[in-house]
This record gives structure tokens, C-alpha cells and sequence, in this order.
């Protein structure tokens, strides 16, 4: 099993920060697009090889996140029409996310068997998140499904402040 942190910057505008691994040394280098359509985040090795895109789709009714790894798309991330509680559905070939991901609290399977964990770290500037792999194969996936999903909540956060008077 191996366990990544993520840590992102407070007031950070352009969107870049370091995914480390459990002896602290950065493992991937995550650097979104800021004021730029289409939103993204692209994710890149320590070679800055990028190994995983995340893109907002552009005029789209309701917010939808596609998620690249490796040049193939992996998953999508849409918001669900609701009146009352904001509903996302993740879709992927045999992942699914089962816990409350809108906490960052929860687990990542695949085909039914556990691939990962993600926790959030309280009390802490930023947002913090402890990501435990259990098949190392799936560690991009596991990094890209975070940053998406906290790209999501982020994009949900501007939405309701912008929204009120």
C-alpha cells in the first residue's frame, strides 16, 4: 500500500501545487489553468511528464468534468439536475466511489475491490487530503479522481457565492 498526500496552497490563484508521497518527496506536480476555457488541471509526473488531464466542459447545462489518464478518458464527473442538495454521478468502467465524497471522505473501487482511500486532514490551511493506494497501478487514477472531484467542489463553492446577493 502506498500512501500520497495533497496539500493545496491557500490563496493560490493560478491553481499549481505538489502531490507528495509518505517520505514527503513530491511525486506528481498538479497545475490548473486559471481565467483560461476550457478549465483544466493537468497532472504530471516528477520527469513534468503529464500522465493525467482534467477538463471542464464548456457550455454545458450543468457542470461536467472529464478525467484523462494516460491520453484515454477514464471518467466523467456531471452534476445532476436537483433542486434542494447539489448531486454529482461519477462515471467510469467499473469505478465507483462509495462513502461521502463530498466530505473527502471515502472509498475507490473497482470491479467491487477496494483500489483506494481518501481522507481529509482537518484543521489544517488549504485543503489536505490523505490518499491510500492499494494497487499501485491505479495511483494516477486514484490522484487524478481527488483533484477532479476537488475541482468539482471548488467549481460548486464559486457557483453558490456568485449566486448570492
Amino acid at each position: 500500500m502506498k500512501q500520497l498526500y495533497i496539500k493545496q496552497k491557500v490563496f493560490s490563484l493560478n491553481g499549481r501545487f505538489t502531490v507528495k508521497d509518505q517520505d514527503e518527496q513530491d511525486a506528481y506536480y498538479v497545475e490548473g489553468s486559471f481565467m483560461r476555457i476550457p478549465k483544466t488541471f493537468s497532472i504530471m509526473n516528477t520527469q513534468r511528464k503529464e500522465v493525467a488531464l482534467i477538463t471542464k466542459k464548456t457550455f454545458s447545462f450543468l457542470p461536467k468534468f472529464f478525467v484523462e489518464v494516460e491520453g484515454k478518458e477514464v471518467l466523467t464527473i456531471q452534476k445532476e439536475f436537483s433542486f434542494f442538495k447539489a448531486n454529482y454521478s461519477i462515471d467510469a468502467a467499473g469505478v465507483t466511489v462509495s462513502g461521502n465524497w463530498w466530505d473527502m471522505d471515502f472509498q475507490v473501487l473497482q470491479h467491487g475491490e477496494i483500489i483506494g482511500q481518501v481522507n481529509k486532514a482537518w484543521f489544517t490551511w488549504g485543503d489536505s487530503y490523505k490518499v491510500q493506494v492499494m494497487d499501485e497501478e491505479m495511483e494516477t487514477l486514484m490522484i487524478s479522481l481527488v483533484v477532479a472531484i476537488d475541482c468539482v467542489k471548488a467549481d460548486q463553492a464559486a457557483a453558490a457565492s456568485s449566486s448570492t446577493p
